[in-house]
């Protein structure tokens, strides 16, 4: 039985985490990664099969497809991990420099958060079916997709994209393929952050801690695990959105 699993821009923080963690598990990962890291040394060093790619850029996406193809007869799960964060462009005036900056951020999201996701999963469906059993899509989106942002709101559109895919592809893909997403608020702070950022940022979810990257590592298991489970959001957020005033 296959057990191959792509992981997208799984070269830093929670897609290394998960990708290393399944590794372990014995599912054999194909990571992604679009600029070098540290971490790759660790997916190398784990056996993870290691693969730069730019999701954004359809030839390299082609190539990558190819490859894959070309490589393994099926896969096991495909789990859309590779992000990209830019804040709103200035709102300065309707010129068309400021109008072309503004579409060049919504466009950038919607590249690495939407479409890259559409065109891999639609690519790769047959290897998906191909599995002897049920696989898997995970799509990884973020809290902001159901509540909206008021700083990065190209950004927050373009995870509400992903989440709608979920539904989509779940209706299109079953009974042979399940199709989730999880949607993380404050998992992993960066190490610069802050002891004043850290303490605001805590207190605004009702369990108001840290939890780290196997939170999301075993809430990744957790749906491969399952055999009941298909067109979910799972909203790992510590209840943030019943922290209300």
């Amino acid at each position: 039985m296959s057990n191959n699993i792509i992981i997208t821009g799984a070269a830093q923080r929670l897609g290394l985490h998960c990708a290393l963690a399944l590794q372990q598990a014995g599912y054999q990962v194909i990571a992604t990664w679009r600029s070098e890291k540290p971490g790759l040394a660790q997916l190398r060093d784990a056996g993870v099969q290691c693969i730069q790619l730019d999701v954004t850029d359809p030839a390299q996406l082609a190539g990558f497809i190819a490859q894959i193809k070309q490589q393994h007869r099926s896969l096991r799960a495909l789990i859309h991990n590779a992000s990209d964060w830019k804040k709103d462009a200035p709102l300065n005036d309707a010129s068309t420099d400021a109008l072309a900056a503004d579409a060049a951020v919504y466009d950038a999201m919607q590249a690495v958060h939407a479409r890259a996701p559409y065109m891999l999963n639609r690519a790769f469906t047959p290897l998906l079916q191909a599995h002897d059993g049920v696989s898997d899509i995970i799509h990884l989106t973020d809290f902001v997709a159901s509540v909206g942002s008021s700083k990065h709101m190209a950004y927050a559109a373009s995870k509400a994209a992903l989440e709608n895919l979920t539904y989509s592809f779940a209706r299109a893909l079953a009974p042979k393929v399940k199709v989730n997403a999880i949607a993380p608020a404050l998992l992993l702070f960066n190490e610069h952050d802050d002891a004043s950022y850290r303490t605001a940022a805590l207190k605004k979810s009702l369990l108001q801690c840290e939890p780290g990257a196997e939170e999301m590592s075993n809430t990744v298991q957790y749906l491969l695990n399952s055999n009941y489970i298909t067109g979910k959001v799972i909203a790992l957020d510590g209840g943030r959105r019943l922290n209300l005033p």
